[in-house]
């Protein structure tokens, strides 16, 4: 079954076709869309969730990736928190990833240490430690409409959509530019291709399997394939959202060490 859905995801990554027509009428800006986009994916609220990642290589498991996220807005700049706890493989329980501000750090209970990283670094298969984060793009990026065209998502659904390029405007911005399809009407993220700065395709993620989770319908799987070899495909899946107080002790780095797992 899941090599069905990757052959069809690899047609679908090249295939987007204009849309004929539709009724005449003033779209929402560009800003707009990314903006309602992010708040269907992420919760404005405090809250906590649970992700699991897998990596497959020609369509077999190759690794697997436990974590737990706790995400809170970040007052009067428009992006969360994020405090990443890994539970799975064994190797890895305790770590922790903080992202607060523009600051990121990796801490290893077993060294004790906490270190600078980019939101770049690789966590596992296509999926990087920003990848995995609560991230609002309209916060770093410039966006502007491409078009409106009409595509198919992961499980060939036909879907009406805004086809949106988003170019960096801060220096805390993962990618250099994205291209973005939301769908019109509900402002769902359907699909997004990555590039670097040198203008490569990095990977293309397809959102899908919608469900209600804190008062929303938000994406619970996420597929990312590699954009040189597509051979190479990643699946994140999304589970018990919950909402969570947070206090903002846990936000900070001088706090790693004395995080305590549920």
């Amino acid at each position: 079954m899941f090599k069905r859905i990757i052959g069809s995801l690899l047609v679908l990554a090249a295939a987007t076709v204009p849309a004929p027509g539709y009724p005449a009428e003033e779209p929402p800006s560009a800003t707009r869309i990314v903006s309602a986009a992010d708040k269907v994916r992420n919760p404005q609220q405090p809250f906590r969730s649970s992700l699991d990642i897998v990596e497959y290589v020609r369509g077999s498991q190759r690794e697997q990736t436990g974590l737990v996220v706790h995400a809170k807005l970040s007052p009067g700049i428009s992006q969360h928190k994020n405090l990443v706890l890994y539970v799975s493989p064994a190797r890895d329980v305790g770590k922790l990833v903080l992202l607060s501000g523009s600051n990121m750090w990796f801490y290893d209970p077993a060294s004790k240490a906490s270190i600078r990283i980019s939101p770049q670094q690789r966590l596992t298969g296509q999926a990087s430690e920003g990848d995995v984060l609560t991230v609002n793009l309209a916060a770093d990026y410039d966006a502007k409409i491409v078009g409106e065209e009409t595509i198919q998502d992961a499980d060939k659904a036909t879907k009406n959509v805004w086809h949106l390029e988003l170019t960096r405007s801060t220096s805390e911005a993962m990618y250099a530019k994205l291209d973005y399809w939301v769908e019109k009407g509900t402002y769902r993220p359907i699909k997004a291709k990555f590039f670097s700065d040198s203008g490569r395709v990095l990977k293309i993620a397809y959102y899908r399997r919608y469900d209600k989770r804190l008062g929303e319908d938000r994406p619970t799987e996420t597929i990312i394939i590699d954009g040189v070899d597509t051979n190479l495909v990643t699946k994140i899946t999304y589970s018990d959202f919950r909402p969570e107080e947070l206090p903002d002790e846990w936000f900070q780095c001088d706090y790693l060490p004395r995080f305590k797992m549920d």
